[in-house]
């Protein structure tokens, strides 16, 4: 925004500010917070804190203690800034997804010489992983949690460690387990999402979905066609049983195949054309073929009676192609109308959208700041003023919670 832009919802941002920031009881908090907001809003191309400071004739100080050596209550911020999301958002699904941000040297917690598919490549980086409320005209961050690769746990990162402020029981954890401890954390606050979805890093691993299946969450999850499964009709075979211990759990004789064969076997007559969205000048539709069948690999969570569970089978397969080009799994129930089933599959595109304005209009990479503290304190209060931003184009006043 414009310095003239920002002075014309002055008003309504001190009121925004007001209600995210209620628990910073101190008054210099909520000022700093107040400050610092304004500085992520305000046109300028860095957003980290001596930038900022000089187009807000302060000194830069005054946000460095607020984010670094402060003990303001974050997370009870961030639970503000989930709820109220989701009130503006009216979220159709939820978006889990990782970003990358390039860094020099090796002082910044977390950063290490790892692949991020934002870079598209090694690089050194740190990785943010976020969970993201997401419906067909709004989204915005809910929650986010800094990704500590394996090398940062080794006696000698000791040092960088104490440096950085990591705090003792935070240790490397693969990025689907920190996704789950979002959800985890949103569900302790009321908020659970009507369908999550995710793309083929998060949807291939088998523990990640076996612990949405746990905590009763329905997914769209995108994966690659090498995944192998049985047919819907396979039939397993119960092992002899001599009245022993307990009954032992059927098998399957029939041999799983990718997911890629089972579609080509099916054919893509099969399929039908979807519209998914509407766009501002064409709709975008593809050929989609949906079949139901049941996920192998090396560890299939069968039910109680050992049988494994009946899961969508969502294939894009255009014209005047050999074979389909991206695949979903859902374990949402059947007879969701296949149109439905696609606009679930295809709205992770908005997570795109996020990460972009985050970036490029807010400052989300700009942290210069070493401690992990002040790492999660800088991202939720860029998702503060993402959140600001969205609510001016959504809504003309989204009122406090009560």
């Amino acid at each position: 925004m414009r310095a003239g832009e920002l002075a014309a919802v002055r008003v309504r941002l001190e009121e925004f500010a007001s209600e995210v920031f209620a628990p910073l009881v101190r008054s210099d908090w909520l000022e700093k917070g107040q400050l610092y907001l304004r500085g992520l809003l305000l046109d300028g191309r860095r957003k980290s804190m001596q930038p900022m400071a000089e187009r807000l004739g302060v000194d830069h100080q005054r946000l460095q203690q607020f984010m670094t050596s402060s003990t303001w209550p974050v997370a009870d911020v961030r639970a503000r800034l989930a709820w109220r999301a989701v009130r503006a958002v009216r979220p159709q699904v939820w978006v889990v997804d990782d970003t990358g941000f390039p860094k020099d040297g090796k002082a910044s917690p977390g950063v290490a010489r790892q692949y991020s598919g934002t870079l598209g490549k090694v690089a050194n980086c740190q990785i943010g992983v976020s969970v993201h409320a997401a419906s067909d005209s709004a989204s915005c961050p809910l929650a986010w949690r800094l990704f500590l690769p394996v090398s940062w746990d080794l006696p000698d990162m000791a040092g960088r460690r104490e440096a950085c402020r990591i705090p003792e029981d935070e240790h490397h954890q693969p990025k689907w387990r920190l996704a789950l401890d979002m959800l985890d954390e949103l569900a302790r606050i009321g908020l659970r999402p009507a369908a999550l979805i995710a793309d083929a890093g998060y949807g291939a691993n088998a523990d990640f979905r076996h612990g949405l299946e746990d905590r009763g969450l329905a997914y769209v999850l995108q994966v690659k066609g090498e995944m192998t499964a049985h047919r819907e009709d396979a039939v397993p075979h119960q092992p002899a049983y001599g009245g022993l211990g307990p009954r032992p759990l059927p098998r399957y004789r029939t041999r799983p195949v990718a997911l890629r064969e089972h579609v080509l076997e099916a054919g893509r007559e099969q399929g039908q054309a979807v519209v998914w969205r509407k766009g501002s000048k064409a709709a975008l539709s593809s050929h989609f073929v949906l079949l139901r069948v049941r996920l192998a690999g090396r560890r299939p969570k069968p039910a109680a009676d050992g049988t494994i569970p009946l899961v969508w089978l969502i294939a894009q397969w255009p014209e005047g192609q050999d074979e389909p080009v991206k695949y979903w799994i859902s374990n949402l129930p059947a007879g969701i109308p296949a149109k439905d089933l696609v606009r679930l599959a295809k709205s992770r595109w908005r997570i795109e959208h996020d990460y972009r304005e985050l970036k490029t209009a807010l400052g989300l990479d700009h942290f210069e700041g070493r401690s992990f503290t002040g790492w999660h304190r800088h991202v939720t209060l860029v998702t503060a003023a993402h959140l600001f931003l969205t609510e001016q184009r959504t809504c003309p006043k989204v009122p406090a919670r009560t």
